[in-house]
């Protein structure tokens, strides 16, 4: 009986049986005994390898979960004797005395809402903007040195932002900013008690604008990087349609990478939430409740830095201990809204 076989691609016919088999199969069965065994050996060592790279990529997965966990954990064990002590009225009390061992919460979390509220809706619209000018308006020879110093921005160190915020920019505010918004909105309802009060320069305002500064490289570079993946032909389709830059931005561009988009946002602002130094020099830590942003304020991670290490006592020790759990569950809350309204985006989107 003889066989006729015809190399098709990678496999091989068998003429006589009518069936295509695999060259490397056809090849394995010529291999002689050593040869075979050291196949087996490599096959071997591959697969304790990859073995050996699935647990590790699991263990690094358990560890993220047991290191969050014992975090939760170790906070709600620190918090207990402050909730214990106070109960509810905790999150809804502003005093803050040492001396009488009297704390509430609510004057920092009102600071660290109120900056992040500021902040962010100073450096969203800019930080847009910029990715949108940076990807579509600026020329060639300007993009990355323009791009470059955006992103040298989120280098430097938080000190040094609130050095420079507590030195130049908040005597700045002092003269020039907080006078003109006082005077502006003097007789305006609702807005005078917004910008009251005398200029001090430091305040919930300055630390706003500082942690806009802070989070702007996020959000732009984020935004740069999903507006440059939009597909070129959709933008020149709109474009031949006449439409303007504008439109070709709210219409084409935004909905195309609001996912992303958002996801910056969220990025920045969990940045902003967190923040302590830069945000406690310009502040002014003061533990009060003020509808007036000029006013002196308070954040809870200020709080922290600032009295943490002149702690004494048990109560007053547990209850910082708190303000670092309120943050927490705060930044939680805030990134399960952010992945439930992408979900949604995403499910809208098909």
């Amino acid at each position: 009986m003889s066989y006729r076989a015809q190399a098709e691609g990678s496999f091989v016919y068998l003429g006589c049986e009518g069936a295509y088999v695999s060259e490397v199969a056809l090849k394995e069965t010529t291999l002689s005994g050593g040869q075979a065994t050291s196949r087996a050996a490599v096959l071997r060592r591959l697969r304790t390898s990859d073995i050996l790279f699935k647990s590790l990529t699991r263990a690094a997965a358990i560890a993220v979960l047991v290191l969050l966990s014992g975090t939760i954990l170790s906070l709600v064990i620190g918090a207990a004797p402050a909730f214990g002590a106070f109960g509810f009225g905790f999150l809804v009390t502003e005093v803050w005395n040492p001396v009488t061992e009297q704390f509430g919460a609510l004057a920092p979390i009102y600071g660290t809402l109120v900056t992040s509220f500021i902040a962010m809706l100073i450096a969203v619209p800019v930080g847009i903007m910029i990715a949108f000018f940076l990807t579509e308006l600026c020329p060639m020879m300007l993009r990355r040195p323009i791009a470059i110093a955006i992103e040298l921005l989120a280098g430097i160190p938080s000190i040094i932002y609130g050095i420079w915020g507590l030195f130049v920019f908040a005597p700045f505010v002092q003269k020039y900013i907080q006078p003109a918004l006082i005077g502006t909105f003097e007789n305006v309802p609702v807005l005078n008690s917004l910008f009251e009060g005398p200029p001090y320069g430091i305040g919930m305002l300055t630390a706003g604008f500082i942690l806009a500064i802070m989070v702007l490289p996020f959000i732009t570079a984020i935004s740069r990087d999903v507006f440059d993946a939009v597909p070129a032909v959709l933008k020149e389709a709109t474009y031949g349609l006449g439409c303007t830059t504008w439109e070709v931005f709210k219409h084409v561009i935004l909905p195309y990478t609001r996912i992303g988009v958002i996801g910056g946002v969220m990025l920045g602002l969990g940045r902003a939430l967190g923040e302590t130094m830069a945000v406690t020099f310009v502040i002014g830590n003061a533990h009060k409740v003020s509808a007036s942003i000029l006013a002196p304020g308070t954040t809870i991670s200020a709080s922290i830095a600032n009295e943490f290490t002149e702690a004494v006592g048990d109560l007053y020790t547990s209850s910082l201990i708190a303000l670092g759990l309120i943050l927490f569950f705060i930044t939680f809350i805030v990134l399960a809204a952010a992945r439930y309204m992408l979900l949604r985006l995403q499910q809208k989107a098909g």
